[in-house]
This record gives C-alpha cells, sequence and structure tokens, in this order.
C-alpha cells in the first residue's frame, strides 16, 4: 500500500464548520467538511477546505469503477450497469438482478467475495432474519459492484478467484480510469469494506469525474454509465434512499454516495460537486450537498428530502442539522 503525502488527519482537523446540530436553538454539534465545485474545465469554481488532499471517496468511486469495467468490455443492461455503481439496499428486486448478472457470465453466488451482510433496508433485513436467514454476500450492499467485476473478468478471462487483488488487471483498469478521469495519481491504496480495494484522490479530481461523466457526449461509454443511473436511481440506492430520490428529482444529474460521509455528483453540464465530512458521520452530508445544489441555482424537488433532517427529543422534532457557511 502506499502512503498520502500529507498529513491527512491535518487537513480533515483544519476544515471548515459547514453543519451544526441545533436542539432547542442550541448548537449542540458542529460538524468539520470540505466541499468543492468544478467547472466543466475541471477548475474550482467553489472550495470549502482543503480539496487538492487525498481522500478516499469510498463507494462515490464507483460510478468510475463500473466505467472502467464498460471499457474492458462489461456489457449489462442499464439497470445492471445501474446496480454495478451501487450501494444498494438488498431489497429483492436488488438480490435478483445481482443473481441475474452472475448468471449471464456462467456464475453463481458462491463467487463473490464481497463482505457478508444482511440487506441495509429494515424491512428486507427483518424479513431475512425473521425467516432464520444469514448474512450473505448477495444481500449487502456492495454486491452488484462485485457482480460485475466478475463478468468483466470473464469476459476477459482473467482470473475470477484473485479479483480482488490490487495487482490484478481487473483492478489496473480501475486505477487507470481513475487516475484518467480525476486528472490526479492514486496517493494510496487500502481495502474498502467490501474487501476490493479503494484508491484515494483529491476531492477536486473526485468532482471533475462525475462532472466528466455527467456531461459525456451521448454515445460515449461515459454517457452509458451515466444514463444507465439517471434512468435506473432505484438501482443505485434504492426505495426512499436520498440519493436515488435525487438523480430520480433532477434532470442531468448523477450521483453517488459513499461511507464516511462522502458525496460525489456530475451535473449535465460538466459541472461536480464532490465532499467529505470530516468526521466520517454522515448525518450532515446531504444537508450540505442540499445547501452546495441551492447555491448554485439547481433545481430539484429531492432537495428538500436531503435538507429534511430533524433532531428529536421524546420523539418529537426540536431541531435539525442545518447548514452553516455554505
Amino acid at each position: 500500500m502506499s502512503t498520502p503525502t500529507t498529513d491527512t488527519a491535518a487537513v480533515l482537523e483544519q476544515a471548515p464548520v459547514l453543519a451544526h446540530y441545533v436542539r432547542g436553538g442550541f448548537v449542540e454539534s458542529a460538524h468539520r467538511a470540505s466541499v468543492v465545485v468544478t467547472g466543466p474545465d475541471g477548475t474550482s469554481s467553489l472550495a470549502l477546505g482543503s480539496v487538492d488532499d487525498p481522500i478516499f471517496p469510498r463507494s462515490s468511486n464507483k460510478p468510475v469503477q463500473t466505467l472502467a469495467m464498460v471499457r474492458a468490455g462489461l456489457r449489462m443492461p442499464p439497470a445492471h450497469l445501474a446496480l454495478a455503481s451501487a450501494s444498494h439496499s438488498g431489497e429483492g428486486f436488488h438480490v435478483a438482478a445481482v443473481r441475474e448478472m452472475l448468471a449471464s457470465c456462467g456464475l453463481g453466488e458462491e463467487a463473490l467475495q464481497n463482505t457478508p451482510d444482511y440487506p441495509v433496508d429494515e424491512a428486507s433485513r427483518e424479513a431475512v432474519i425473521r425467516a432464520g436467514g444469514t448474512r450473505l454476500p448477495i444481500t449487502q450492499n456492495c454486491s452488484g459492484k462485485h457482480a460485475a467485476m466478475l463478468a468483466t473478468c470473464v469476459v476477459n478471462g482473467w482470473d475470477v478467484a484473485t479479483y480482488r487483488d490490487p495487482s490484478h488487471p481487473l483492478q489496473q483498469a480501475i486505477a487507470a480510469t481513475l487516475e484518467e478521469l480525476t486528472g490526479d495519481q492514486i496517493a494510496a491504496t487500502a481495502v474498502d469494506g467490501c474487501g476490493a480495494p479503494v484508491m484515494a484522490v483529491t476531492l477536486a479530481g473526485l468532482a471533475r469525474a462525475f462532472g466528466t461523466i455527467a456531461s459525456a457526449p451521448a454515445g460515449t461509454q461515459e454517457a452509458q454509465v451515466a444514463d444507465a443511473i439517471r434512468a435506473n436511481p432505484e438501482y443505485l440506492g434504492g426505495t426512499g434512499r436520498d440519493v436515488t430520490v435525487l438523480v430520480r428529482s433532477t434532470p442531468g444529474l448523477i450521483a453517488k454516495d459513499g461511507a464516511e460521509s462522502v458525496y460525489a455528483v456530475g451535473l449535465a453540464d460538466g459541472r461536480g460537486i464532490a465532499l467529505k465530512v470530516a468526521d466520517g458521520y454522515p448525518r450532515a452530508k446531504p444537508v450540505i450537498l442540499a445547501a452546495v445544489l441551492r447555491r448554485l441555482g439547481v433545481e430539484s424537488s429531492g432537495l428538500a428530502q436531503l435538507e429534511c433532517s430533524p433532531v428529536l427529543g421524546h420523539g418529537e422534532p426540536v431541531g435539525a442539522i442545518v447548514a452553516v457557511n455554505v
């Protein structure tokens, strides 16, 4: 694994406060975060905090990973490409589609090497537990990505047993595409929560990548990925998920949330947005993102859900998470 050349702890600690957790008019907590907006030319038009230091984008990298696989010969229906880019909720239609993805390349779910888990969706998780089910790779939120990785290996005749190894041709192809779209050199490589490699790039680079994919000309492989996400947002997240609502309600937009409080957005005009909440806690990131989108003049009914963040006291709303300094 490579080591970042910057003191990432110091960068996170020095990020500006961009959200308050307010209870009864009293600021109870504050969240530091960094945000960047890039233009079609890749330059930053808004930068709050340090945006040229590396972060792990976590699952926000997935649309770029999907593009790398399409470039390597992956051919799947749009809904499956959206699922390849997803951190899905493990609802029945998600699990069924992952099985279809595997069957299309002659594999079964035993080939999946992602971390076993219950579905993210509460009702689906309870149904599995009530039926006596256990944590499985196929119900874990990254199973669509892993199924696509396996399918890409089959298409190319690559070894399917070692597809998670950073030196594997699949992961090398992903790394090359990530560096191309971000304009960065990968600063560090580690193991993501699902077991696949996660590669560090700058927040500005992540925004550039999303702007490039979202604004790609029709007929390109980048547009193929973007169109799949736009047409199938329920496969990208799941019923009620804010990323699904945001994509569905905003013409031309693509987005992907990631663990440790990362969010990335691409707009059809080539602008990209990326944010990282320094403490990794996810509750502030949709609120901050909504504030940035409003500042940019983006029209979307989905912003109301992103901003809906009531603080409860005895089960009743007594405050909210609010964006500040954005």
